[in-house]
Order: structure tokens, then sequence, then C-alpha cells
């Protein structure tokens, strides 16, 4: 049996088609080559990005149950360790009164971007001993508190003041700081209330630095940034080179 071998004569216009041929495979090597390399650094850039975390609630913040607690409480909500007459250690007498109006929803929060609630103040100063008296007003339909943080134990189970109003309610309560300079957390404790801004500071006498993520006052700990702080001049040049090597084989 024989085999029939076909030959191929190449000629100068021949050399001249294979050499075009191999120059137009070697530029699609090269575009394609350019293009995985634009996904892996843009895949770099996203993996690396950090991924904004929410705080952690303190176990030591959350109140379960109520036991030792002196409560007032009723459909509208819930006044928690009023105290208008028993002086903290360190304090004569009462050195002065202040009467505070706090309203909170989610209509205050536009001054905030990425909070959803918020409050009318955020930030209260009074001298140490003073009395304070809080009158907190809910304009949500959703449940709000008005806490503070750290007060002295042994006047103020748990270490804390708290006032509960119910959607659309208020509630009023009195309490009397410490006398040492310090500065208080005041918050929501309703989970992530707190988180999506509704948190503040008290601060007693020169306060003892201001606490943070406080809206309008102070920087939050982890910055709502969803891509790390160089991932778009890195997709920038990603979309350069993309569009360069396309320029340039079209060019050729």
């Amino acid at each position: 049996m024989r085999y029939a071998k076909d030959t191929a004569t190449i000629g100068p216009a021949g050399a001249g088609r294979s050499k075009a041929n191999g120059h137009r495979c070697d530029g699609g090597r090269l575009l394609i080559s350019l293009q995985v390399l634009a996904v892996l650094i843009c895949g770099s850039a996203f993996a690396a990005a950090p991924i904004a975390s929410e705080p952690a609630i303190n176990a030591a913040q959350t109140h379960q149950h109520h036991a030792g607690h002196r409560i007032q409480f009723d459909a509208s909500g819930m006044v928690m360790n009023s105290n208008s007459s028993e002086l903290p250690r360190g304090c004569s007498a009462i050195s002065r009164d202040h009467e505070f109006e706090v309203s909170a929803g989610t209509e205050f929060a536009t001054r905030y971007p990425g909070s959803t609630y918020a409050m009318s103040q955020h930030e209260y100063t009074v001298e140490p001993c003073s009395r304070v008296t809080v009158t907190f007003i809910n304009t949500d339909e959703v449940r709000h508190q008005w806490m503070v943080h750290g007060l002295p134990r042994y006047l103020y189970p748990q270490g804390m003041f708290h006032l509960e109003a119910a959607g659309g309610a208020r509630q009023t309560g009195t309490f009397i700081v410490p006398s040492d300079n310090r500065t208080y957390l005041v918050h929501c404790d309703i989970p992530q209330h707190m988180e999506k801004g509704m948190k503040g500071q008290l601060i007693v006498g020169s306060g003892s630095g201001d606490l943070w993520a406080v809206p309008g006052i102070s920087r939050a700990f982890n910055s709502d940034d969803y891509l790390a702080t160089y991932s778009f001049l890195v997709l920038a040049l990603a979309v350069a080179v993309g569009m360069l090597s396309t320029l340039w084989l079209l060019w050729r």
C-alpha cells in the first residue's frame, strides 16, 4: 500500500504570511497574559482589603437579669438606678444641677453617614458631684435606651444608670456623678444600636479623654472602608494596563 505525502512549498509570500500569523499569535498571548495579570492584581487587592468588623459587645455591658437594680417600669419603658439624693464617696454636697433633654431616632442619623440611629446630643459635660436629670425621648417606633456605664457599684448596681423608652415614649431619671474627672460611656444597649450610631460620652470635670466612635466627636476605631486605601490605585492600574495592551494590538 502506498501512502501519498503532501508537501508544501513556502515561497516569499507564504513566509510573510507565516511571520504575520506568528506575530498575531505572540500578540494574542501577550494580551491574554496582561489580562490574567490584571485579574490577579485585582484579586490580590480585594483579598488583602481589611474587612470592617463590628466591635464585640462586652458581656459586662449586658444586663441579662436585673437582680439588685432599683427599677421603675411600665408600658412606656423603664428607669433603672435613679438616685437624686445619695452622694457618692468624695462628694460633700451637690455641686450643680444639670438637666438634659435628649431625643433618639433615625431622623438624627442623617448627620452621620453610615449610621442608622443617633441622638440629638452625643456629648454631655458636667462638674464632679453634679446631679444630672435626663429626659429621654424616643422618636422611633422601636425602643431605645440611654445608659451610663462605669458609675460606682456601691451606689449604682452593675455600675449603670439606665433609661429605656418604648416607641414614641419618654422617660426621665436622675443620678449623681462621682467626684473624679472621668469620661463615661453613654449608649443604647439594644443589640447593634450602639454600633449603628447610638453612642455618646458623659464628661465629668476635665474628663479622661474622648471615647472612640462617638458620632460627631471622635473617629471610629475601625473605619467603614470596604476596600484597602490602595485598592483603587491598583484597580486603576490594572484597567490602564488592559486598555494599553488592547490599543497596542490594534495599532500594530
